[in-house]
C-alpha cells in the first residue's frame, strides 16, 4: 500500500481542526496510541498498540524529507501485542516508544491526524492515500494543496518520524 505523507509541527491543532471540518472532513474519533518502534535494518517496524482488537503491526519504508514523501507500507492486525513487544524486543531491539493522542478526520482519500505527543507537542500530519487510478503525482498535488489551506509553513515541516524526535 501506499500514501504520501507530510507530518508538521501545529500550535492550533483546533485552528487545524476547523480548517478540516471547513474543508469537509469526516471525524472518525480519537485514539491513545503507544507506538514502540523496534530496530531494523531496512525501513521502520512498528507496533500500535491502540485497545484490544485494534493494535497494528506496521512496517513501511519513506525517505526522511521534509514535505510530501511516498511512503510504502503494510499493516497486520494483532491479537496479542504485550507478548509481541517483548518478543519484538528480545529479537531486535526497541529504537524507541511514542505516546500519542491521535484525532482522526477524513478527507476524501486523506487521512488527517491532529497529535498530541507526549514530550514532543502538537502536529499535523496528512495521510494521501494513493488508491486504484490515482497517481502520485496527483497524489503529492494534493498534499500540497492541503499544505496551503493549513498555512503551513515550511519551518513547522518535520522529516523524519515520531521515534526520530524522542
Amino acid at each position: 500500500m501506499k500514501n504520501i505523507e507530510i507530518k508538521a509541527r501545529c500550535d492550533d491543532l483546533g485552528r487545524a481542526r476547523r480548517i478540516a471540518m471547513e474543508l469537509g472532513a469526516t471525524p472518525l474519533g480519537i485514539a491513545h496510541q503507544m507506538d514502540t518502534y523496534f530496530c531494523v535494518a531496512q525501513g521502520r517496524l512498528k507496533l500500535r498498540e491502540v485497545s484490544p482488537g485494534q493494535d497494528q503491526l506496521i512496517h513501511y519504508c519513506r525517505p526522511d524529507e521534509r514535505g510530501p514523501k511516498v511512503s510504502d507500507y503494510r499493516v497486520v492486525p494483532v491479537v496479542e501485542a504485550e507478548k509481541l513487544r517483548r518478543v519484538l524486543a528480545e529479537a531486535l531491539g526497541v529504537k524507541a516508544r511514542v505516546r500519542k493522542r491521535r484525532e482522526i478526520l477524513l478527507l476524501g482519500n486523506v487521512r488527517i491526524h491532529l497529535d498530541e505527543v507526549e514530550g514532543l507537542g502538537s502536529f499535523l500530519e496528512f495521510e494521501v492515500v494513493v488508491g486504484e487510478g490515482e497517481t502520485e503525482a496527483g497524489c503529492v498535488a494534493q498534499a500540497e494543496e492541503l499544505l496551503r489551506a493549513f498555512g503551513v509553513r515550511a519551518s513547522d515541516l518535520v522529516s523524519g518520524s515520531y521515534a526520530d524526535l524522542v
